[in-house]
């Protein structure tokens, strides 16, 4: 039986889509103007690769210069969101489960508390986590450990539900802890999880187990 819940925030509890424009639309300038002039396929993937994982990790991999690395993380850095945002209805399964729930979510700290504060869901968890490259050399899995080593938990009693298996999931398994991918439009039928679904009418029955 499970005891904790280790959530991700973007693309698990909702979807970045409906605030990329809002958020983006400053750092998509800067994009197309550097990559988009050579090379317009790569802007668009670098773009669409931002609204799912980090701005510093993008940028290393997609091979932005240096004056776009630093003029992006001037621009997100100092960002937040004052607009209102909805959960997947998918979400409110998760709510109604009544065991010790963490967010831990990778990200620029004042866009990402500011994201928790439109949403209202830090009240959902025990702790809200942001891993914030700026501020720390930290990672997911860092900070995955930690729960566990600072609340007695045995990695047997922990599911780490996200959408993305190259972030949260990989640091889970490398932890040995059971995983849940979050794929709606299955985008990764072939990733290797313990569990995956569409939605999480499955949660509560993984928990009871």
């Amino acid at each position: 039986m499970k005891r904790v819940l280790i959530l991700d925030l973007d693309n698990t509890i909702y979807p970045v889509s409906s605030i990329a424009s809002d958020v983006f639309d400053s750092i998509f300038e800067l994009i197309d103007n550097e990559l988009g002039a050579n090379d317009q396929q790569a802007a668009a993937q670098a773009k669409h690769e931002l609204t799912r994982r980090p701005y510093q990790q993008v940028a290393e991999e997609h091979g932005f210069s240096d004056e776009l690395k630093t003029k992006g993380i001037e621009l997100l850095r100092n960002l937040s969101y004052d607009k209102p945002m909805q959960w997947y209805p998918e979400y409110e399964v998760i709510r109604a489960i009544n065991i010790d729930k963490y967010l831990v979510t990778k990200g620029f700290k004042k866009l990402q508390n500011s994201k928790f504060k439109m949403l209202g869901i830090e009240s959902d968890f025990k702790k809200c986590i942001v891993v914030d490259p700026e501020e720390s050399p930290l990672n997911k899995k860092d900070i995955f450990a930690q729960i566990i080593a600072d609340n007695g938990y045995a990695v047997e009693e922990v599911l780490v539900v996200g959408d993305d298996p190259e972030s949260e999931i990989k640091a889970a398994q490398e932890l040995g802890i059971d995983t849940f991918l979050f794929d709606p439009a299955n985008k990764h039928p072939h990733a290797n999880v313990t569990y995956r679904g569409k939605d999480y009418t499955r949660i509560q029955e993984i928990i009871e187990r």
